[in-house]
């Protein structure tokens, strides 16, 4: 039987930090209030006219090379996105443009700060199937274009990033091993962007309004994100019998700091089996996870059993258990 694994991890970053202390210049707020409510110190900003793609297309390009792919190699890229650079054409098809994937096709997949889980598992089907071989599953979003930075309950919290990885055929019991993944679109009225679709085309009203922003009820959102990722993640070790001392790593959506721990406190594990970087990149939607990922590589080995967990807009929730498919390099 076809097991499908990461067999490669590239992320990149903006250069601009946005700090605690200038967003204070911005709108009422502070370093220490952000600290101890969120946990972020700074976050990336992507300037100059870019967009999306581009970060997506720089960790495309790094993990080419890194993994010694050939862009004509890539089969597939699914790239997980809530902002897109235009409606159309879709990032995935942009980023085979720019990195030179000749003989790649792709598509986006919209689950908010799920996404990438949701990109992943699919990704995973091409592969098991016998259909491709060489799958790459990006993360991306540009939060900074849907933020409003005069409002203070949100704009601490979005950065903007990208990570990408490699999607391939490996030995049976490593790679991705089981996943569960749930939605419940009632809860689009505490965390959702109020215009900008087919529902509320952009108009003069909609932008007078702010409506191109993320809306979010915040006290709803972390009693229902504590809850549902924690869920999933218990109920995914329970179903394949990984105690928690067995767990190396949990690798959680970054956006909150207090939703990490609370998490981690279901699950029975400690701080040293979490993988955090929300200080250094805040909430980057769809890239939080794949750019863990990244940033720990070489202190995750073969065989390690590692879980994935993320709560998002609309709602969307999943957890991914799957067993580490490369040592560092």
């Amino acid at each position: 039987m076809i097991a499908a694994g990461i067999t490669g991890i590239s992320g990149w970053v903006p250069e601009y930090r946005l700090t605690n202390d200038e967003l204070s210049t911005m709108v009422d707020t502070t370093d220490e209030w952000i600290m101890q409510r969120i946990g972020i110190k700074e976050r990336r900003i992507l300037k100059g006219g870019l967009a999306t793609s581009d970060m997506g297309t720089e960790a495309v390009k790094k993990l080419l090379e890194k993994t010694g792919t050939k862009p004509g190699e890539i089969d597939l890229v699914i790239t997980a996105t809530i902002t897109p650079d235009m409606q159309f054409p879709s990032v995935s098809t942009l980023i085979c443009h720019k990195a030179g994937l000749t003989n790649a096709w792709g598509y986006d997949l919209a689950a908010a700060c799920s996404g990438f889980l949701f990109a992943l598992t699919t990704a995973e089907k091409f592969i098991t199937s016998g259909a491709h071989k060489k799958v790459i599953v990006v993360g991306a979003d540009m939060m900074s274009a849907i933020t409003d930075y005069t409002d203070r309950t949100t704009c601490p919290l979005f950065g903007d990033g990208a990570g990408a990885v490699l999607l391939e055929p490996v030995e049976e019991g490593l790679g991705l091993i089981d996943n569960i993944l749930e939605v419940d679109g009632s809860g689009y009225k505490n965390l959702h962007m109020k215009a900008g679709g087919s529902l509320r085309p952009a108009s003069i009203e909609t932008v007078q309004n702010r409506e191109h922003y993320v809306f979010q009820e915040g006290q709803a959102v972390f009693k229902v994100a504590v809850s549902k990722m924690a869920d999933v993640s218990v109920d995914i070790m329970k179903r394949n019998k990984v105690k928690p001392e067995e767990l190396k790593w949990l690798v959680p959506h970054q956006a909150n700091m207090r939703i990490i721990e609370a998490v981690a406190r279901r699950m029975g594990i400690n701080k040293e089996q979490v993988m955090i970087n929300i200080q250094k990149y805040g909430n980057t939607t769809a890239a939080t996870i794949p750019l863990c990922l990244w940033e720990y590589e070489s202190r995750i080995k073969k065989g390690d059993n590692v879980i994935l967990a993320a709560f998002g807009g609309g709602f969307t929730w999943g957890s991914v258990y799957l067993k580490w498919a490369y040592d560092p390099k």
